[in-house]
């Protein structure tokens, strides 16, 4: 038996092992058919490899070229950036001159790029500063970011758009998923709290119950903490009537 496993490993092992040996004496016309086959595909063979060659160049040509592009278009958001913190909201929108193109000229002219994402974000925060929330939610929604703070950020954003057009349930489910966007102890119950909140705008008095109880019990040191105890307990003695 043991010898049988033996056996049965070094076949797997060795492809040739029940494999007869080659022929030695293979004919000229054999040869002149292999010959044959070569000079009849040859054109299609080597036209596969010339096209895989020129998908891989291609390739390998728009990723420098994304790479370079993403560059420039990172100088010109720094200054649309500096614009922003500067509360300069119209110049870090719709920018200064060629080098200075902002936010929106970023977006459209750099389409692709990490630079044109980032953008969105700044856009978005701009037109909700602005009162435009329906362009402040469609750049908001453009924006994605694997940035655990900044991902739950912009889902906060969307809410509060939603909000100032008294859209609650949509609100309500934005503010949720920035709760639930990698939950941490700086930023997360702020969020469940304009969570809470918008649920008793939208009569779901249970779901905020829950909510407040959630920033009581996993986040008691934070400084949401108490406004939730006390919005919990209104809320309770409101329901018990």
């Amino acid at each position: 038996m043991a010898d049988n496993k033996q056996q049965q490993a070094t076949e797997f092992t060795n492809p040739t092992a029940n494999t007869a040996a080659p022929d030695q004496n293979l004919s000229a016309e054999t040869l002149g058919n292999e010959g044959n086959l070569w000079t009849k595909y040859q054109n299609i063979i080597l036209g596969a490899i010339i096209g895989i060659a020129v998908i891989g160049g291609g390739y390998f040509y728009l990723q420098i070229s994304n790479e370079e592009k993403d560059k420039e278009a990172q100088e010109l958001l720094f200054r649309s950036v500096y614009a922003f913190e500067a509360d300069s909201l119209d110049k870090a929108l719709n920018g200064k001159g060629t080098n200075e193109p902002g936010f929106l000229k970023i977006v459209d002219e750099y389409s692709g790029t990490d630079a044109a994402n980032q953008a969105n974000f700044y856009i978005g925060a701009i037109q909700l500063k602005k009162g435009k929330f329906a362009e402040a939610i469609e750049a908001l929604s453009n924006f994605k970011s694997n940035d655990f703070l900044v991902q739950a950020r912009a889902y906060c954003l969307i809410g509060d758009a939603y909000l100032e057009q008294k859209n609650y349930a949509e609100a309500e489910k934005f503010y949720s998923k920035a709760s639930d966007y990698y939950p941490n102890e700086r930023f997360t119950p702020a969020y469940l709290t304009k969570l809470a909140l918008t649920q008793e705008l939208n009569n779901n008095l249970t779901e905020a119950l829950s909510t407040y109880e959630r920033i009581v019990t996993k986040y008691p040191l934070s400084a949401d903490v108490m406004e939730a105890k006390k919005a919990k307990a209104k809320l309770e003695a409101a329901t018990a009537e």
